[in-house]
């Protein structure tokens, strides 16, 4: 899959970047994406909620009343869930939400997630930013001559670039990452996938070393 560059006036710079057909060509598998995302989410969440049993509210543990004897239903104390300020029955415990995926299968939802934005055209690849100081308007402006600008951008580069990670910032629909750290639902949230040449180059690479 050949793609051009465009530099950050939105031009073609007459460059283009091979992106191997086994990763950005292959047939998307929809269930792994859906486990990868799944798994991404359940990691998301702290687990953190409790609620209090009749054991851990406050409240005298005395007997209300005899047993028997008063008409009334048995009741044993005030911490009794039945009434208000008692415990919880059955209530949430902190646990963890973790789901254990084979790294194969993680690779395979990132490939397939890669697959389906070459198959709908959206991934751009621009040539490697070089900003003397971190500038939003800047990198905004570089959004805009691409067209990108109504768009939910990732944006990757192969390594830190503190000026432009800056400068993606304060830029709510810009997710900036490292080509290292890229995941399925990162890849799958994002309308557009904005390759730095360097990046795009890597892929390349690391095929042309597998064969």
């Amino acid at each position: 899959m050949k793609l051009d560059v465009f530099n950050s006036q939105g031009k073609s710079t007459g460059r283009s970047v091979e992106l191997p057909e086994e990763i950005f060509g292959a047939e998307p598998n929809n269930h792994v994406i859906y486990l990868a995302v799944k798994q991404y989410l359940a990691a998301q969440r702290q687990g953190t909620h409790k609620v209090k049993t009749r054991a851990e509210v406050k409240g005298a543990s005395r007997k209300l009343h005899k047993q028997k004897g008063t008409g009334g239903s048995r009741k044993g104390n005030i911490r009794n869930p039945l009434y208000k300020g008692g415990g919880t029955i059955f209530g949430p415990k902190p646990h963890a939400y973790d789901i254990k995926l084979n790294r194969k299968v993680k690779d395979l939802a990132k490939i397939s997630a890669l697959s389906h934005k070459a198959k709908s055209q959206s991934i751009v690849v621009l040539e490697d930013l070089k900003m003397e100081k971190p500038q939003t308007k800047q990198f905004a402006g570089i959004l805009s001559n691409l067209k990108l600008n109504d768009k939910k951008i990732m944006f990757v580069q192969p390594e830190h670039n503190s000026e432009v990670e800056l400068s993606i910032r304060n830029l709510p629909a810009v997710l900036g990452v490292m080509l290292s750290d890229i995941n399925t639902y990162d890849i799958m949230n994002s309308d557009v996938l904005v390759l730095s040449e360097s990046a795009a180059k890597i892929f390349s690479e690391e095929e042309t070393a597998q064969a």
